[in-house]
């Protein structure tokens, strides 16, 4: 998490070209598998973190040194409690009808000194290009340097790599369903539960009738993939032991 907040600072302060970071979970990581314009759409941002204990897991399997989770939520909390009082700017966009002028109102209670220059709930419906166009107007007409879209995976992410070319703002986070947790719409996981990676077991308890199936689904391909990549693995490891010493290995 310091890193990630680390690495956006560096970026508001460069003021260069706008960078999109996707908060990624099981569910987008398989979407990407079977989706190619998805899997360009994680490839294109600048940053991709682990929101999900499996990710965590497989990473360190793989080597990566990934000590937590960096979910939407936590990762929207920490930037505003670490950087409340050096003067950087949000806009929210995202949500139910005003979610993102509720979240304003609890993120300046509990973060004194946040600088909210801008929220706005999109239509469930696609908007129209005159919207559209409008909407990015209101956006970079607010000069914030961080964009917070709050609209779901993985819409977030396409509309974050559709308008990566048009918004002027360093730095644009998809978040998830933060919007909901953080303006105390909806209640979260207990945090042991998150760290255990049973989140999603509770949400599926909350709303059985709308993530059945996507659970269902998701998360056993996830462990369908994760086996296949085992088993590739261990049989490379075992060709190259029946084959003997390499000449970079010997070198």
């Amino acid at each position: 998490m310091p890193d990630v907040i680390h690495r956006i600072e560096s970026w508001i302060l460069k003021k260069a070209s706008s960078r999109y970071i996707a908060v990624a979970n099981v569910h987008s990581i398989i979407e990407a598998q079977h989706d190619g314009a998805f899997r360009q759409t994680l490839d294109s941002a600048a940053m991709v973190v682990p929101d999900g204990m499996p990710l965590v897991w497989f990473g360190r399997r793989r080597g990566f040194d990934m000590p937590r989770r960096v979910c939407g939520p936590d990762l929207f909390e920490a930037f505003c409690r670490e950087t409340c009082t050096k003067g950087y700017t949000h806009f929210l966009y995202g949500g139910a009808d005003g979610v993102p002028e509720a979240l304003a109102e609890v993120l300046k209670r509990r973060f004194p000194g946040v600088r909210i220059v801008g929220a706005f709930s999109p239509p469930f419906r696609p908007m129209t290009p005159e919207e559209d166009q409008q909407t990015v107007e209101m956006i970079n007409r607010s000069v914030a340097d961080v964009l917070w879209v709050g609209l779901g995976c993985p819409k977030q992410e396409r509309w974050m790599y559709e308008h990566r070319h048009r918004i002027t703002v360093p730095v644009v986070v998809g978040v998830g369903a933060a919007f909901d947790f953080l303006s105390e719409r909806l209640p979260r996981a207990p945090r042991l539960m998150g760290d255990h990676g049973l989140e999603w077991l509770y949400r599926l308890w909350k709303d059985p009738r709308r993530l059945w199936r996507r659970y269902l689904g998701t998360n056993s391909s996830f462990v369908y993939y994760w086996l296949r990549e085992i088993l590739v693995q261990g049989e490379a490891v075992e060709i190259k032991k029946s084959a003997g010493p390499s000449k970079e290995d010997v070198l």
